[in-house]
């Protein structure tokens, strides 16, 4: 695809990329990571719902120590 759309149509496939300096370590960590985790801990149980959910979400946004 080629005109102005092409670059919005690849952009919208990137997650959005948060800087959290302090938070992440040495790789990306996406949202859907954070949530599976903190469920994780409080004894949430996952479930496939979950993973697709963790999944889109992950690709949506991730947080990042680096400035990428």
């Amino acid at each position: 695809m080629t005109g102005p759309r092409a670059g919005a149509d690849e952009a919208a496939h990137r997650p959005r990329r948060v800087r959290l300096p302090g938070f992440v370590r040495d790789e990306d960590v996406g949202l859907g990571d954070v949530v599976k985790r903190a469920t994780s801990t409080v004894g949430i149980r996952p479930c496939g719902g979950c993973e697709r959910r963790a999944a889109a979400l992950n690709r949506w946004v991730a947080f990042t120590s680096k400035g990428k």
